[in-house]
């Protein structure tokens, strides 16, 4: 009997032994496999920690992960809109879990510089923006914030893995993850380790030049293999809005249709576009609600209609 579609890679070689099996990365017939590396370091087989995270993630309603492919298109950016847009009705209880191992912006964009991880006797808590707003990054736990993580695989998974199972998340409506670019550790971990408590769903951030499409396509095709439902794409930077006139200008040229073309192309829901507006990149420095400082930009509109959608789109 062959093993399942999510746990061999469609560009695996012959006798693939599976993602899941402890010979994953390391048998004879992995030698020369693009995968062989990701592979070899993801976790496996039965993992006792599984329960602990299934308990954890067993009150949380919706898991989202914002990804992309490409880096520097806006993913954090929009992890913190979204984010401080879900929680703006304070009945709705809201967690952000930022997985960029290495470049974790999610604590400057929360305004959260400086802040440490809590330990109670039910784990660790999250730092919290508001009451009901809670986030988690490795940023609260480096003595210097200039410090480099410089990690392999396993090291990585290991904290994904805190991450889910001793933070104390508590009844959430909403879990959104903010993710590095790529394909890679990271991404296999946070989707293994989720796996039976169930994703809702995941955001594709792009902007709309070739370049960046072309990344975005493999994560489209990532999701497809893993079994993520894919709720949508969001063409990030899509014009240049000037904060005094409101004038639109083009920076970024979809020279090949943009972010709507390759949506029909690959049978994938376009949520919207997001003009750039340079106060968008302030409000995440300072850590402030990009929507609520400048509820009359055409920025502020986009990301209210995007919300909105995904809204509507989730079970």
């Amino acid at each position: 009997m062959s093993p399942p579609v999510a746990a061999t890679p469609e560009n695996a070689p012959e006798h693939c032994p599976g993602t899941e099996s402890e010979q994953a990365g390391k048998a004879n017939a992995c030698d020369g496999c693009p995968n062989q590396n990701v592979c070899a370091t993801a976790p496996k087989g039965p993992d006792p920690d599984l329960p602990l995270i299934n308990g954890r993630m067993g009150t949380v309603k919706h898991k989202i992960l914002v990804l992309s492919g490409k880096g520097g298109v806006g993913k954090s950016s929009f992890t913190t809109q979204l984010s401080f847009a879900l929680s703006h009705d304070e009945e709705t209880q809201v967690g952000v879990m930022d997985i960029d191992i290495c470049g974790p912006s999610i604590p400057k964009m929360f305004g959260l510089d400086g802040e440490q991880i809590h330990q109670s006797n039910s784990g660790w808590s999250p730092v919290y923006v508001t009451d009901n707003l809670g986030v988690m990054s490795i940023g609260f736990i480096l003595q210097e914030a200039d410090d480099a993580i410089i990690w392999r695989g396993p090291k990585k998974n290991g904290l994904i893995k805190q991450f889910l199972k001793d933070v104390d998340w508590g009844d959430l409506d909403y879990l959104v993850v903010d993710t590095p670019p790529g394909t890679s550790d990271e991404h296999l971990s946070v989707v293994q380790y989720l796996k039976e408590s169930g994703i809702t769903g995941a955001i594709l951030i792009t902007t709309p030049q070739e370049v960046a499409l072309q990344d975005v396509r493999k994560e489209i095709d990532f999701c497809r293999k893993v079994k993520i439902p894919i709720i949508g794409v969001v063409e990030n930077m899509a014009g240049f809005v000037c904060p005094s006139c409101k004038g639109e200008s083009v920076i970024f040229a979809p020279t090949t249709g943009g972010a709507r073309k390759m949506a029909e192309d690959t049978n994938v829901r376009f949520l919207g576009s997001i003009p750039l507006d340079p106060r968008i990149g302030m409000s995440c420095d300072q850590g402030l609600s990009f929507l609520e400082e400048y509820p009359d930009s055409p920025a502020t509109k986009a990301y209210e209609n995007i919300i909105t959608e995904i809204k509507k789109l989730l079970p």
